[in-house]
């Protein structure tokens, strides 16, 4: 029990640190809830629907990904949403690794001053993350890669051998 208790909290903490709704309760939806479905084709209207909930667009859900497991989705764009996928497991995978702390989020240029001097292209997991949830950034595997390496090649050029962040970077 306490081992499956520890795992349980594990679970949770973890996935607290990546939603953005977990702290909001949305009241019940009104029984006569009918979306504006004007416009939207019939092959959408289930994902429409969905979209329209509030709270699942602040989940972190998009209009193609809704299309996807409602099978209202063209091959071309099926492929389209397993590269997503795998993308989007790929970049998790890394933000779960204990060196990848200060690439989480973009360098706060408030507080570095000089960072854009000296990084041309600042990138980092949360905005790759937008890029591929955006689904037109990134064709294949190929350009996550150039974008990750590029994160830590700034690392690297922005800060000390002895600091913890190129510490970061070479790991």
């Amino acid at each position: 029990p306490e081992m499956l208790e520890a795992q349980r909290k594990f679970i949770l903490d973890c996935v607290r640190i990546k939603a953005r709704s977990h702290n909001t309760t949305y009241p019940p939806l009104p029984k006569n809830f009918r979306p504006n479905l004007e416009g939207i084709s019939r092959a959408n209207e289930s994902a429409a629907r969905a979209i329209a909930i509030p709270g699942v667009v602040e989940a972190g859900w998009t209009m193609t990904d809704l299309l996807a497991t409602t099978g209202g989705i063209k091959d071309v764009d099926r492929q389209r949403n397993v590269l997503k996928s795998e993308l989007l497991a790929m970049v998790r995978k890394t933000e779960e690794q204990q060196f990848a702390w200060p690439f989480r989020e973009p360098v706060d240029t408030k507080e570095v001053h000089d960072y854009l001097d000296v990084i041309k292209e600042p990138i980092d997991l949360s905005t790759i993350e937008k890029r591929i949830r955006k689904g037109e950034w990134y064709k294949g595997k190929q350009e996550l890669y150039r974008d990750l390496m590029l994160m830590v090649n700034n690392c690297k050029l922005y800060n000390d051998e002895s600091s913890p962040y190129y510490e970061c970077a070479v790991n």
